[in-house]
């Protein structure tokens, strides 16, 4: 393997000026056949070529067996899954990925896919959440697919015309500090709670301008209508603690700056596993209420692909329990859509959670707008 010097891209849409990307080359054959090994001196003269037209001309170098990947998953994770890919395939074909090394990831990825619509780069989009795949989605960017998934996978899991699927989810839920909640009776219950007055500058959560928070905002705007979602969100400015990110609530709530916040289950896990005293409360549980929103991964291949052979192959690849079953064993613990997945992540409570019903490419119409009247709120926070 070897890694490609990382490279700042400017980017035209409005959520994002500029965006450093990292991008990595898997080794595209390990395998000593005559065909295909080179001489150390050789190998320092390519390598040395490939940094040149890297930094002079700002393009990822491929060749035909190469499949492009563009993945907002953290790197930890993905790396790996993507290297048993090539392993899977005895290295016919190899993967570059890009992964973008900015909190506000998701959003710069797909800015570069906006960018680069004319001439795509990117043969594969994975995604760590939902709405902006569902944005390409409506862009008409994306490619159809026969996705290997069972006739009763989830609705709200699959795209209404094939072009993207969900696997692999995190939930939204409430982490409280059971030192400063002490029983469980105090525990919040909704994630509504987070306009009470009794919970003033005590409770906490991620700005509502990228990732799931963005994206939790956007589904309950489809709930509960578009004034009334700009009013709570109002209401919560005023009432809650704001942070940059849903790690950062996480963090707060750990170290007891707040007694609870909103944030996602593989930040919450990991406060959990690091032995600080919290809890983590599946929100909205009531006969009366939503159920717990889960945000699932999202795989989609770019219409117009460079290489639609070996993407639609790695999409196979990944869509499988046993993709599930590894980001469930890891410590982001996240969640198998699969029945057929064999491990349960540790995140999950012994009882049945109930999950809020969505339409997520209902809640994604009108989007540019939305998303500027939630900043004017949130501008300043």
């Amino acid at each position: 393997m070897r890694d490609i010097p990382n490279q700042k891209t400017s980017l035209t849409p409005s959520e994002s000026n500029k965006t450093n990307m990292m991008l990595i080359r898997f080794n595209s054959n390990p395998c000593p056949t005559e065909s295909r090994v080179a001489t150390q001196t050789s190998v320092g003269f390519c390598l040395g070529v490939l940094a040149s037209v890297v930094m002079i001309g700002g393009c990822v170098p491929r060749t035909e067996e190469d499949v492009v990947v563009y993945s907002a998953l953290d790197e930890e994770f993905a790396y790996p899954i993507l290297e048993a890919f090539e392993r899977s395939v005895d290295y016919e074909t190899s993967v570059v990925s890009k992964f973008d090394v900015e909190s506000t990831k998701t959003v710069g990825l797909v800015n570069q896919i906006l960018a680069e619509q004319d001439t795509p780069r990117c043969d594969m989009f994975w995604n760590n959440e939902i709405l902006h795949t569902v944005r390409l989605q409506k862009q008409g960017l994306l490619a159809r697919h026969d996705w290997p998934v069972p006739t009763d996978w989830p609705r709200d899991m699959i795209s209404s015309d094939s072009t993207w699927c969900g696997f692999a989810a995190r939930a939204r839920v409430l982490l409280v500090n059971t030192k400063l909640l002490k029983s469980a009776d105090q525990y919040p219950q909704s994630v509504e709670e987070l306009l009470d007055p009794k919970w003033k500058d005590n409770c906490a959560m991620a700005r509502p301008l990228f990732g799931t928070t963005a994206t939790h905002w956007a589904v309950l705007r489809d709930r509960i209508g578009h004034e009334v979602a700009l009013e709570q969100l109002q209401s919560i400015a005023d009432n809650s603690l704001i942070l940059s990110g849903n790690k950062q609530v996480a963090q707060a709530v750990s170290a007891g700056r707040v007694a609870w916040g909103l944030t996602d289950t593989d930040d919450a896990m990991i406060e959990k596993e690091l032995g600080y005293p919290v809890e983590i409360v599946f929100p909205d549980q009531q006969p009366d209420q939503p159920g717990t929103l889960r945000i699932p991964n999202t795989l989609a291949i770019l219409k117009n692909a460079p290489h639609p052979v070996a993407a639609h192959r790695l999409a196979n690849y990944l869509m499988t329990p046993q993709t599930e079953d590894r980001l469930a064993m890891g410590p982001s613990s996240q969640m198998p859509i699969s029945k057929e997945s064999k491990f349960p992540p540790a995140v999950l409570p012994d009882k049945p959670i109930r999950w809020m019903r969505v339409d997520f490419e209902t809640a994604a119409e009108n989007w540019d707008t939305w998303a500027a009247e939630v900043a004017q709120i949130y501008s300043q926070k």
